[in-house]
């Protein structure tokens, strides 16, 4: 059985940081393509961030680049995504996303709470 276990949400104040960590079990994670998506309170789910099997390629949505940093262990089986200089409209639940390279395998996280505010 597949899991994506996200942890590392919480309240945080504007221009903070956190750290987010997606540790996946059930599948071979070098294989897949890892993602962060987010949804804010009364809006679609937007992807923020993808990173590639190797070489490890990364791309980021425009509101986040400059600010984000995903990353992957591979020995851990988990993907990490860095938020700094975090803004109140960064507010959302993130998930963490995991795609084999044929899009046929797709799982979800369960999702975890980013607050930004004073």
């Amino acid at each position: 059985q597949v899991q994506l276990v996200e942890s590392g949400g919480g309240l945080v104040q504007p221009g903070g940081s956190l750290r987010l960590s997606c540790a996946a079990s059930g599948l071979t994670f070098s294989a897949y393509e890892m993602f962060w998506y987010r949804q804010g309170l009364g809006k679609g789910r937007e992807q923020v961030a993808r990173i590639t099997t190797g070489p490890y390629y990364t791309n980021y949505a425009d509101f986040v680049k400059g600010r984000f940093t995903i990353s992957r262990d591979n020995d851990k089986s988990t993907v990490y995504l860095q938020m700094n200089s975090l803004e109140p409209e960064d507010t959302a639940v993130y998930y963490c996303n995991a795609r084999s390279y044929d899009n046929s395998r797709v799982y979800w996280g369960q999702g975890t709470q980013v607050t930004v505010s004073t």
